[in-house]
């Protein structure tokens, strides 16, 4: 009787390979490869990190305030970290496409470790040191955006491409998610505006705290020095390269990235 039992190893490298362009972007894992639910979609996610170098931050995001969250882990050479308030110039040679997107960023400050106690949300939020301004720009290993199912997807860090973090506050308890604005312009004019948050998620501090219990476990937890994003607060808006893409999140902090 044929071994039909899933690989996460075999799956992994078909990412790898479309990433490192050692073999053609499939346009989905081969039927036998693709994960059936969150548990292989991680263990798949997680091969594919590991080969790619060191944890720099996360994405954590949900699809409403009461849905399960979702996570990808980020590695350093996907994370930029402005050093002043002027652009980030990013190259855009390597993206099969790039849908950006304005996020809140949590910088955090102190290890959360994986452990039996869940962590409350206080005590996630005593670990942070700033909350900023970033731009996730979205991409994907495979030949088309979107086509795939959603553990293939989530197998391929959740179709992050990069993060570009800018500048935000130290103040963290000041900070009010739920009431906060924020405006995405590509080529300066506005692509996307709320007046209040437009992340679907709702609260982060609910994506955060579970992302300290559960999302990060796998992988040993969170460290002092990373970087947690936060969900969409604009939707995917795919641009061109040429591309100045502004999030503005008035009053907190604000992110440039020109895409060349």
């Amino acid at each position: 009787m044929p071994d039909t039992a899933f690989d996460p190893f075999a799956s992994a490298a078909v990412i790898t390979m479309a990433r490192q362009g050692r073999t053609p972007r499939p346009l989905d894992l081969p039927a036998a490869l693709r994960p059936r639910d969150a548990t292989q979609a991680y263990a798949v996610q997680d091969i594919v990190v590991r080969e790619r170098g060191e944890i720099a931050g996360w994405k954590v995001g949900a699809a409403s305030p009461q849905a399960l969250p979702t996570r990808a882990a980020l590695t350093r050479d996907s994370v930029v970290v402005a050093q002043t308030v002027q652009a980030v110039h990013l190259s855009s040679a390597g993206f099969a496409v790039m849908g950006v997107e304005a996020e809140l960023v949590y910088e955090l400050g102190a290890d959360l470790p994986a452990r039996s106690t869940p962590y409350s949300a206080a005590e996630v939020l005593a670990a942070v040191t700033s909350v900023r301004a970033a731009i996730e720009v979205c991409d994907t290993r495979f030949a088309a955006w979107g086509l795939q199912g959603e553990w293939s997807r989530l197998a391929d860090q959740a179709c992050h491409g990069a993060l570009v973090v800018g500048t935000g506050v130290a103040d963290v308890a000041a900070v009010q998610p739920l009431a906060q604005a924020v405006s995405l312009s590509v080529n300066g004019m506005v692509a996307v505006q709320h007046a209040t948050w437009g992340n679907a998620a709702g609260d982060p501090l609910r994506l955060l705290v579970w992302l300290a219990n559960e999302g990060a476990r796998s992988l040993g937890g969170l460290r002092a020095g990373q970087w947690v994003t936060t969900g969409s607060c604009t939707g995917t808006v795919l641009v061109a390269p040429g591309a100045v893409v502004v999030a503005e999140f008035p009053g907190l902090g604000r992110t440039e990235v020109h895409l060349v």
